[in-house]
């Protein structure tokens, strides 16, 4: 009898529990959860219909779409890799991001510190210089960016090697593209540091540039994490900048391979290839934001709680 009282008492606890969470939730709560769960749906369903097309023959792709594979064709990505090239093209991406991020966060960083920590005249002005960079949108620039980059070509020695069909003038257009939102992001965290322990390494002999290296960078490292996923994030989807910027089949980036073979698959119906490619592209951003995060998560809300 009492173990029959005492798992009634329990189950009325959580009906308690769950109607006060209900209450507190109020219908605009209870709508959010629906948003979010609709969202995570619409993001999640098509990722995994992918997932399976990768492993399916055409017949499989085009016959019952969620059905399971007869047997998983790990050909569709040796195809994908070899004969389209996506091996080539993922490595030019790698590198590219690579270099793109690592000059993003070294001089966005270096700029909204200055901005965010040292008063002087016009700061304001350079700062809302760097924000409105936010509501342009990078389509409108294509066609002049695309003659500036041309120019950069006839610079004297370093021309050929950051113009037009560069993987080092990709890189700069998208330093200057990733910028207004790192310095944005950036500025406002630096300002949430306490000043105490770099005015104390300043009277200790420390430089400017000590300070920022050796305390204030290790400070900012959760936002520092944050915005270099997100900067990891936009760099490796772009589309336009490099469709602009690079003609040369063999210097292409992901995204352009992976259209190409949408386009040849037209014709060539090798549906399978293109979807294990698509595969190829998210995997290694999925496994990036999975792994870290925590850091994201710490990173956007470290401001607000200091």
């Amino acid at each position: 009898m009492s173990t029959t009282t005492t798992s009634w008492t329990v189950a009325n606890s959580r009906r308690l529990a769950r109607r006060e969470r209900r209450r507190r939730l109020g219908p605009l709560g209870v709508l959010t959860h629906v948003a979010l769960l609709v969202w995570t749906l619409l993001v999640i369903v098509p990722m995994v219909w992918t997932f399976l097309a990768s492993v399916k023959s055409e017949d499989e792709i085009f016959g019952d779409a969620w059905s399971l594979p007869a047997a998983l064709r790990w050909d569709n990505f040796a195809r994908a890799w070899e004969q389209a090239h996506i091996g080539q093209y993922m490595l030019n991406s790698v590198v590219v991001v690579a270099f793109s991020t690592f000059g993003t966060m070294l001089v966005g960083s270096m700029a909204a510190y200055v901005l965010a920590r040292y008063p002087f005249r016009g700061n304001r002005a350079v700062y809302l210089l760097f924000v409105s960079g936010l509501a342009f949108p990078v389509y409108l620039a294509l066609t002049p960016l695309f003659f500036v980059v041309q120019n950069m070509g006839n610079v004297p020695v370093v021309g050929p090697f950051i113009g037009l069909n560069t993987h080092a003038g990709l890189v700069l257009v998208y330093i200057a593209y990733s910028m207004p939102f790192t310095v944005f992001f950036l500025s406002a965290f630096f300002r949430t540091l306490p000043t105490a322990v770099g005015e104390a390494a300043m009277v200790d002999g420390a430089s400017h540039t000590r300070v920022f290296f050796q305390i204030m960078l290790p400070m900012a490292r959760p936002g520092i994490v944050s915005i270099t996923i997100f900067n990891v994030l936009g760099q490796w989807n772009q589309y336009q900048l490099p469709l602009v910027l690079l003609q040369e089949r063999d210097k292409w980036v992901l995204t352009q391979g992976i259209a190409d073979i949408s386009t040849a698959a037209g014709y060539d119906q090798d549906w399978s290839a293109l979807f294990a490619a698509l595969t190829l592209a998210i995997l290694p951003m999925l496994i990036v934001y999975t792994v870290f995060q925590r850091q994201i998560q710490a990173g956007l809300t470290a401001g607000a709680v200091k």
